[in-house]
């Protein structure tokens, strides 16, 4: 929209949804604690399901409820345990097979990993590329799985910066703004990084681009 800038678009994106996935589900990425990166993988295959955000929100919820907080832990609740809490949370079509896989990815990080996702940051040299790469061998982890996973761990994980995927990069066309993620990441700070990147993905889900320009115009 004529007379836009770009730092009012910013502004009004970070107000309309500058929350990360990460802080809406509690689970303190810039700690990069053990537990805090274990939480956000388990989301992150949760999320790149073919189901809705909020209900990925509400499974995580679910499973973090019954102290399934690390990969031992998930690992040796029963399937049906982790079926049945999974159901109950809106997996009704993905409850047996999301439960299996998190049997597998759970005991692949305890086999590669001690359980630790840390250590997979250190296998990959810190290397953004084959951090992808490697996050992609756990079971239930794809590229939509990688990238929900690399753009919140932004917050912790410096080489990261700035990680923007496809569809945050898509939303920025959308809105006028930088589509190279260097570029894009120079109009905020370095902590909001993070948040300017979930901010463009919940836009794109949220199909709102268009009152985001009109908000942030002039007189909007």
């Amino acid at each position: 929209m004529a007379g836009t800038d770009t730092g009012a678009i910013v502004r009004e994106l970070l107000a309309r949804h500058g929350r990360t996935y990460a802080e809406e589900i509690d689970v303190d990425v810039p700690a990069d604690t053990a537990e805090s990166m274990f939480g956000l993988l388990v989301f992150a295959l949760l999320a790149s399901a073919r189901i809705r955000t909020p209900i990925a929100v509400g499974a995580f919820r679910a499973l973090r409820e019954q102290g399934w907080t690390s990969a031992a832990a998930l690992g040796e609740a029963s399937w049906a345990d982790r079926a049945r809490v999974l159901n109950r949370s809106g997996y009704a079509r993905y409850d047996e097979s999301t439960s299996r896989t998190f049997g597998d990815a759970c005991a692949y990080l305890l086999d590669t990993y001690d359980g630790d996702i840390r250590r997979l940051r250190d296998a990959a040299e810190r290397t953004p590329d084959r951090e992808r790469v490697l996050l992609q061998k756990i079971k239930g982890i794809g590229p939509v799985g990688a990238d929900i996973f690399l753009r919140e761990a932004q917050a912790a994980w410096d080489e990261l910066v700035p990680y923007a995927d496809q569809r945050a990069l898509a939303a920025a066309a959308e809105l006028g703004l930088p589509t190279d993620p260097r570029d894009l990441s120079d109009l905020v700070e370095r902590e909001d990084v993070p948040r300017l990147v979930a901010a463009l993905v919940r836009t794109r889900l949220e199909h709102d681009a268009d009152d985001v320009r009109q908000a942030a115009a002039p007189g909007g």
